[in-house]
């Protein structure tokens, strides 16, 4: 084998090799981009879920099926919105 085909041959796998390159790495944007999608709708069904428990919450308050566990935590979870609306009342009257 000559020293150009040789140079040939390399040039020709090295082409290869950066098209492999190129092909990875697309795939690996669309990856991410699947992957960020997946976090964006976990967080999307997390507040979702969030939500559904505090109405059910409110709902069990509303007909009085609440334990006293129940209660307390529910109660805990007003004093934090308290505690919120107080804090954002305090920074609009700065």
């Amino acid at each position: 084998m000559t020293i150009d085909q040789q140079f040939n041959t390399i040039h020709d796998k090295l082409q290869l090799l950066l098209k492999a390159y190129s092909r990875v790495q697309k795939e690996n944007e669309k990856l991410k981009d699947e992957l960020q999608k997946a976090r964006d709708n976990e967080q999307l069904m997390k507040h979702r879920l969030d939500e559904m428990q505090q109405q059910v919450s409110v709902m069990k308050l509303g007909t009085g099926d609440m334990n006293e566990r129940d209660k307390k935590e529910f109660e805990k979870k007003i004093n934090r919105y308290i505690k919120e609306i107080d804090k954002c009342i305090s920074y609009l009257s700065e």
